[in-house]
């Protein structure tokens, strides 16, 4: 019941700050996050796409249902875990966030990390892994291997980068889709 406060608390004061007054947005709905408030695990990605938007919730569309079988072979549930965007409204065109974007969004993010306090986060893509673990490191570099993501508390909680689903869905390939099996693995592994 308090993670539920604060994160309601939280989105409030998203609201009412507005950071994406300043992008170029065309939003019908702010997408600011569902799930398990004490979730074990999070999953990160970088910003609502159209059918997100239109709905009001994250990942629903194509790369949504890929996510949603990626989480039952995981034997998990959607309703388990808790799903969040870097950006929390839909870029024109689903362009990539811009620095600028991404620096006015990402401490909202880091406050939904911190009330969830989940035991493990996958990062969904490129531009969600370069924001929590402050890198610019490519993809190929990122996945695979553990990182640690500081809340302000101090906590430390493991970071799993993996490819995007919508990027699965562009190339779904029998190696693309063991790449990203293999990093749920360890996902899998580190939660018992």
């Amino acid at each position: 019941a308090e993670a539920t406060r604060l994160l309601d608390a939280l989105r409030a004061k998203y609201e009412a700050d507005a950071p994406h007054k300043t992008f170029v947005t065309e939003f019908n709905n702010i997408v600011f996050g569902e799930g398990d408030p004490c979730a074990r695990l999070m999953f990160v990605g970088e910003a609502p796409g159209a059918e997100e938007d239109r709905t009001g919730r994250p990942f629903v569309g194509r790369a949504g249902a890929l996510l949603d079988k990626m989480i039952v072979a995981m034997g998990l549930k959607r309703e388990s875990v808790y799903i969040a965007n870097v950006l929390k409204t839909r870029p024109v065109d689903n362009a990539t966030p811009t620095p600028s974007e991404v620096a006015a969004c990402a401490p909202y993010l880091w406050e939904q990390i911190r009330i969830v306090s989940p035991e493990a986060i996958v990062t969904l893509g490129l531009p969600a892994s370069q924001c929590l673990l402050k890198t610019t490191e490519p993809m190929g570099k990122l996945r695979a291997t553990w990182a640690v993501f500081r809340c302000s508390d101090g906590r430390e909680i493991p970071v799993m980068p993996t490819y995007h689903p919508a990027f699965l869905l562009r190339a779904y390939t029998p190696e693309n889709r063991a790449k990203v099996w293999s990093d749920l693995q360890m996902v899998m592994e580190r939660l018992g």
